[in-house]
């Protein structure tokens, strides 16, 4: 896997095209917000930019901590290594957290999509949606400017006791029109000719 080479063609045009989706802007945002919400422990990434933000990210330490601040005791054992492998168990664990926090699984990005840097506005765009979630669910554990994230919507239900069914039910609304003073005459039979004298 870290052995490959530069990408030629097609794959060539489709990772430049992956790579059209990273935003920096909203690298700034997640930076500031991650650093805010784990403490400065963590620090930032030593370089901006996609590379710095990705090597930041990789071993999954940052970011089961992340996970863990919005929902204590989501990741249970937090480690650094080394290893690959382990670094790759972290950022897995990360995102079976982040799917019981409420994040759809169709839409959190890969393991290896951050931990190769193939795809990192995945990353951004999974990030992006737990800090939304974070903001509406308003659970006290969310830490920055919740400008930063768009609230996502919740259930307005609602109940209408039967007497109410019922009053919706005679009253004809405007917009199915009304049939009052129409009538067929005048009107020839299909397939006549239209007589004009």
């Amino acid at each position: 896997m870290a052995n490959k080479g530069p990408a030629y063609g097609l794959s060539r045009e489709v990772q430049m095209k992956i790579d059209q989706k990273y935003d920096p802007e909203l690298e700034n945002i997640l930076v500031q917000w991650i650093s805010g919400q784990c403490g400065n422990q963590f620090g930032q990434p030593e370089e901006a930019g996609k590379a710095g933000f990705q090597k930041w990210l990789k071993d999954g330490v940052v970011l089961c901590h992340l996970i863990n601040s919005l929902a204590p005791g989501s990741v249970a054992k937090i480690q650094s290594s080394a290893m690959a492998f382990k670094q790759m168990e972290q950022v897995s664990q990360f995102l079976k957290a982040c799917e019981k926090y409420g994040i759809a699984a169709s839409d959190q990005f890969q393991t290896v999509d951050l931990w190769e840097g193939k795809d990192m506005a995945s990353v951004q765009r999974t990030l992006m949606n737990l800090g939304s979630l974070a903001v509406t669910k308003g659970d006290g554990y969310f830490k920055g400017d919740p400008s930063w994230f768009p609230k996502k919507s919740i259930e307005n239900k609602r109940d209408f006791s039967q007497n109410k069914l019922k009053e919706g039910q005679s009253v004809i609304g405007l917009q199915m029109g009304t049939n009052k003073g129409a009538s067929q005459s005048g009107m020839t039979g299909y397939g006549m000719p239209r007589q004009i004298l």
